[in-house]
């Protein structure tokens, strides 16, 4: 795998000249491409072979292809079928004369558009897919362009206002993904990891640490999965003959390659760990990240321009800071809207939550610049509030170590106090 990674893009593979330059069986070279083009690194062609590649971004790989759309929609296929793996980059809904339309279609776009025959013809000469509404068909010619460039043409039973919103809320979703940095996103998969295998001893693990300087290394079994790590605390007083399965921590942690980069982050604090394996589902090794590449990853997703808003996001919307002067840090003051409504018509418990966890977590990074994650949270409901009244969250911090935190935060309108909470955190991110 490694040998791949560093190949220039570009590079042809094949199977024999792997394993011939490596040294290797034919199915071992053959298992690692396969690996290779699982994690987007290599691409095999009909007709062209096996080729080294860029590896795609995961914002390219989230878009929505024309099969994921016609998921959506529930919708049926007319034509293009060799089209459905293409991605598209808008849609455009056709509630305007043909001449203007022209103007918004371009390639890679979706026309959502309902019995204009017209329409659908110019849309797939334009490039763009063609999804039509209500129900309604298309003539055997506009099948046959379809078929022809390659582009989906797709019915669905729904209105255009509910596809297009279904669609809408889609794309939405990726983007709020795209935002979450995964582990994948920083592991590089070339950089060799130092490791040590069965079989090998105290004094092979003196020899690795003097030369790398690493005190941690993954133990792997003959196949190349994590069964262990040694460390210098494991090595430390044991004789040069003793073998590493009788020193190593059996069962280590590991993470996988699309877990958060907070998960990550935490896993590794809770553990005191500085090095942590990135392995397959079989918990073969790939990668390796340290600590102070999670803790630089995310100061980095700290400052990243958000796309797309969460639930959290919409609630806290509408809630202004302020410094106080009587004591507390911080007041956020806002006002109750509809959406933040209960089945009974007063402000939902959920909702009450998330504020007080969201100036919480603004607290924190104020005071202690540092992100963190709720270890426990006790609530306690005294009123109910009313749509429409404003009411005020006020955090204060109670105790704050290297590790963990502890705050009181009060929820309160103009009658009083109405909600509180006691949240025990641990800190995992030095901002």
């Amino acid at each position: 795998m490694q040998y791949i990674a560093q190949l220039k893009i570009g590079t042809k593979l094949s199977v024999r000249t792997m394993a011939d330059e490596l040294g290797v069986s034919e199915g071992t070279a053959y298992k690692a491409i396969k690996e290779a083009e699982a994690l987007g690194l290599v691409s095999t062609k009909e007709r062209i072979g096996t080729v080294r590649i860029e590896r795609k971004q995961r914002e390219q790989l989230d878009r929505l292809t024309f099969a994921e759309v016609t998921d959506i929609v529930e919708g049926e296929l007319f034509g293009g079928a060799d089209g459905l793996g293409k991605t598209l980059h808008k849609f455009v809904i056709g509630a305007m004369e043909l001449d203007a339309m022209v103007r918004y279609i371009d390639a890679g776009s979706l026309l959502i558009v309902g019995n204009r025959e017209g329409a659908h013809r110019c849309a797939l000469e334009q490039g763009a897919g063609v999804l039509i509404t209500g129900g309604f068909g298309t003539s055997a010619d506009v099948k046959r362009l379809a078929d022809e460039r390659g582009l989906p043409i797709i019915s669905s039973r729904h209105d255009t206002f509910t596809v297009a919103t279904m669609i809408n809320r889609a794309m939405f979703d990726r983007l709020i993904k795209q935002k979450i940095m995964l582990v994948e996103d920083i592991v590089t998969y070339s950089r060799p990891v130092e490791t040590m295998r069965l079989g090998e001893t105290a004094a092979d693990f003196r020899k690795l640490s003097m030369r790398t300087g690493g005190t941690r290394f993954p133990v792997l079994d003959e196949r190349g999965r994590v069964v262990g790590m040694m460390t210098a605390k494991d090595a430390d007083g044991e004789p040069d003959g003793q073998p590493v399965e009788r020193l190593m921590t059996r069962r280590p942690i590991t993470a996988a390659p699309n877990i958060p980069i907070a998960s990550a982050a935490h896993t590794m604090a809770a553990e005191g760990i500085d090095l942590l394996p990135i392995v397959d589902k079989n918990r073969k090794l790939l990668a390796a990240i340290s600590r102070g590449e999670v803790l630089e990853a995310l100061r980095y997703a700290g400052k990243r321009q958000e796309s797309g808003e969460t639930f959290e996001d919409l609630i806290a919307a509408g809630f202004g800071k302020r410094q106080d002067t009587e004591g507390a840090a911080w007041i956020y003051r806002g006002k109750i809207t509809p959406q933040m409504s209960g089945t009974l018509g007063t402000i939902s418990e959920g909702v009450m939550v998330t504020l007080m966890t969201q100036a919480a977590r603004g607290l924190i990074r104020e005071l202690g610049k540092r992100d963190h994650v709720i270890e426990s949270l006790t609530t306690y409901f005294v009123r109910p509030l009313q749509l429409e009244s404003e009411m005020s969250v006020v955090p204060k911090l109670l105790e704050m170590s290297r590790r963990s935190a502890k705050l009181e935060v009060e929820l309160a309108d103009a009658s009083g106090l109405a909600a509180k909470a006691m949240l025990t955190v641990q800190l995992i991110d030095p901002f």
